[in-house]
């Protein structure tokens, strides 16, 4: 991997565009559903407290969210149905599916497997495995380079001034949809006056294209946490008491100025991972859980 940032261009905008200007250019390229798909515009929503499979899970704002995890994607089963938050689910547009985030929220989502990254729209709820942090959608993957993989490691970055824009556009009836898609920008200014837009068009509107960026990255393990301690004897302790799943390992963080020691089985890969989290949570380990570190 190269160690400076390669951005594959398919769309030139300017660095300093304002957060009103995307929005004036999304309402410019997509324009206003009409017919059966006039409903389908959805609305704001972070809602209650709710439980999948014995988990329960707690939505809310979170503007400083940033985790790795493992991403999968969803596409033919769900087209055309509704999404958490009243749209209709398309698995070609840049849209991703989130347990907590409020819908909708602006994410980046850096595929740490080849470094690209890519702006989505959370407008929908799951994944609901206990290894997934974030369902994408079918172009979005492709777009990532993992659809044929099926998962892949990803690090998921909120982006605060985005989302609180789609956020008070959905509060005010309007319709988000397509937003995302002008965020995804080029890495460079330019000091045209004019920038040509490549677009396509989809169902009798036009869409500017997206941009893939890539990063270096480096190479992400994969673990499953089954503990943490503050207590660093504890935490020995207890990965003594987990030998019939491999080798446990301690690793220590601070948090807030307070150390904490966390309880780590390491993987080879990902589908290790999904099975040796399925041996863990069944011995008992409820809070068990896959990280990508």
């Amino acid at each position: 991997m190269k160690n400076i940032a390669i951005v594959l261009s398919l769309l030139a905008l300017p660095l300093f565009m304002t957060g009103c200007a995307k929005i004036e250019l999304a309402s410019h390229f997509g324009k206003k559903l009409t017919g059966s798909h006039a409903q389908s515009k959805g609305y704001y929503k972070i809602g209650s407290p709710y439980k999948i499979k014995g988990k329960k899970y707690y939505p809310r704002v979170d503007y400083g969210y940033n985790k790795t995890g493992i991403a999968s994607w969803y596409g033919p089963n769900f087209h055309g149905k509704k999404t958490a938050n009243g749209e209709v689910y398309n698995q070609n547009d840049l849209t991703a599916a989130h347990k907590t985030l409020p819908l909708p929220s602006i994410v980046r989502v850096t595929n740490l497997d080849n470094g690209r990254s890519l702006i989505v729209r959370v407008n929908d709820r799951g994944p609901y495995s206990r290894g997934r942090i974030i369902d994408m959608s079918k172009r979005s993957a492709e777009l990532l380079g993992f659809r044929k993989k099926g998962v892949v490691k990803v690090r998921v970055q909120v982006l605060k001034n985005e989302s609180i824009m789609v956020a008070n556009a959905a509060r005010n009836g309007q319709d988000t949809r397509g937003m995302e898609v002008p965020m995804n920008r080029s890495s460079y200014k330019t000091k045209q006056a004019k920038v040509t837009i490549p677009y396509h068009v989809r169902d009798g509107n036009s869409y500017p294209d997206p941009v893939i960026s890539e990063y270096a990255v480096g190479a992400p393990k994969i673990f499953i946490q089954t503990a943490s301690f503050v207590s660093r004897s504890n935490a020995m302790k207890f990965a003594s008491s987990l030998g019939e799943y491999g080798r446990a390992q301690v690793h220590s963080i601070t948090v807030d100025g307070a150390k904490y020691y966390r309880v780590r089985l390491p993987a080879p890969n990902i589908p290790a991972a999904d099975g040796l989290l399925e041996r863990v949570l069944a011995g008992g380990h409820e809070n068990a859980r896959i990280i990508v570190d």
